[in-house]
């Protein structure tokens, strides 16, 4: 059984990651973080904070909680030895700084998006980036619900650097047209957000040549694509080395 100790468990995603583990049975959550902790009750108990937590010993941490609770959280699994499945999106360099030191003394699994289908659109889109070249002009939408806080989304950025893999030369993103009047410049990659309803996310990237286009869209219909991503890379990383990991060292 693999014991899991889910940051920022009040959130949308970590409800699919415990009812995930509930329908699995060889996975559950021993504990909690989160802020507002007693707002609800849970099957497990639950900590404001990492420095709080006590009175369990998890395998596991998973993150799907807010940047700003990096720092705390990644200190707390260096304390204790813990592998960490870091699902939080919005990180900036700082953040990034902090993962790379933390992955030199412990297993770090970070992803911006941890569906499986993406893994592989990330690939296909690097392909394609690959064989059309510069002769096509690249586009990547996204759209989500309205209570997503940043954007463009995580998933959109690692798309963008799959396409500029694929490329001769790297290009630079665009984000908005409305202040322009001239035509599309060639080296750009259009990065374009879309917030509304409940989306749980739908990304395209978008290859536009002379008289032909190639669309690759992933659509998710729910946030249990994403718990079972997480699932996924919590039962793997335990075992592995320090070190930093992502969706293309899944297996």
């Amino acid at each position: 059984m693999l014991n899991i100790l889910l940051s920022g468990c009040y959130g949308k995603l970590s409800r699919a990651v415990t009812e995930y583990c509930e329908t699995r049975g060889d996975a559950r959550v021993v504990a909690g973080i989160d802020h507002a902790a007693g707002r609800a009750p849970l099957p497990f108990p639950v900590f404001e904070s990492p420095a709080g937590v006590g009175g369990v010993r998890p395998d596991v941490v998973i993150d799907c909680s807010h940047p700003s609770l990096l720092p705390a959280l990644l200190e707390f699994c260096l304390r204790e030895k813990l592998p960490a499945v870091l699902a939080t999106t919005g990180y900036g360099e700082g953040e990034y700084a902090m993962i790379e030191q933390a992955a030199k003394r412990i297993p770090v699994f970070q992803s911006g998006n941890m569906s499986l289908g993406i893994l592989l659109l990330k690939q296909l889109a690097r392909l394609a980036a690959q064989t059309l070249g510069d002769s096509f002009d690249i586009e990547i939408l996204e759209a989500h619900h309205n209570q997503k806080i940043d954007a463009p989304s995580g998933t959109a950025y690692i798309l963008a650097e799959a396409v500029n893999e694929g490329l001769d030369a790297p290009r630079a993103y665009a984000y908005e047209r409305h202040s322009l009047r001239e035509p599309r410049p060639k080296g750009e990659i259009g990065m374009h957000s879309v917030r509304g309803g409940t989306v749980p996310g739908e990304h395209t990237v978008l290859f536009a040549g002379f008289d032909e286009v190639l669309e690759l869209t992933h659509r998710a219909y729910s946030k249990r694509i994403f718990a079972a991503g997480c699932l996924a890379a919590a039962r793997w990383l335990p075992d592995k080395p320090a070190g930093r990991y992502g969706m293309d060292d899944l297996k």
